[in-house]
């Protein structure tokens, strides 16, 4: 089948299929788990509980596209679920009368 195709075809062809390949966003889920944990510790379930919930469903959503492959989407739900923890963060330090984060 191959050897019908031209070396440089062949070549595109093969660097196409790579590049829709995409890693599992273990660093993303890493820095969501650390800042939930750090708005735990911050009191956001007292402070902001929506937004807290919010990061750990956006979490367990990211962990079930892992578990399907859907690497992209996970990552952006990932994402989306930092932010909800990092708002929570935000919201319980201002709560306590901590500065606020510099972004």
């Amino acid at each position: 089948m191959f050897r019908s195709l031209r070396p440089s075809a062949f070549l595109a062809a093969l660097l196409l299929a790579a590049g829709g390949c995409a890693d599992a966003p273990v660093q993303a889920m890493s820095d969501t788990r650390q800042a939930i944990q750090a708005a735990e510790a911050a009191g956001a379930q007292t402070v902001a509980p929506e937004l807290l919930t919010a990061a750990r469903d956006g979490l367990k959503r990211a962990g079930d596209l892992i578990k399907v492959h859907d690497y992209r989407a996970a990552k952006r739900e990932a994402q989306s679920a930092h932010q909800s923890a990092a708002q929570a963060l935000a919201a319980s330090n201002a709560a306590n009368g901590a500065p606020p984060l510099p972004r």
